[in-house]
């Protein structure tokens, strides 16, 4: 008989062993999933407000040029063309290095979230 309980008692230590793994992974994910989430918000947040500021200032220097150019040509149509020509390449520029973007961020994310 104290086969069988010697048995029992080793099969029900290895059901907790179990039981202790699953609630350590569990606790794993949970806590990786909150890494990740944290961070991709806390760079989505900064992203926003660095975002929209470097818009605005951007904006107001175009403005600026636009309004620079026009006196020097004399004529701020003229100096709206130059300018709206010169962002329509600048965009056909980048919609072209789009790739580069993508692997640029790519490989930033991948050292952030694969790191052991």
């Amino acid at each position: 008989m104290s086969v069988f309980e010697s048995l029992n008692e080793t099969s029900n230590k290895a059901v907790d062993v179990g039981e202790q793994y699953y609630k350590k992974t569990q606790e794993y994910y949970k806590l990786k999933v909150f890494q990740v989430l944290s961070i991709s918000m806390g760079m989505l947040f900064k992203a926003a407000i660095i975002g929209s500021l470097l818009l605005i200032g951007l904006i107001l220097l175009i403005v600026a040029a636009t309004m620079s150019l026009g006196e020097y040509l004399g004529d701020n149509v003229q100096a709206c063309i130059i300018i709206a020509v010169i962002l329509v390449l600048l965009g056909f520029i980048l919609f072209l290095l789009r790739t580069k973007f993508d692997n640029f961020v790519i490989k930033k994310l991948s050292e952030k979230f694969f790191v052991k």
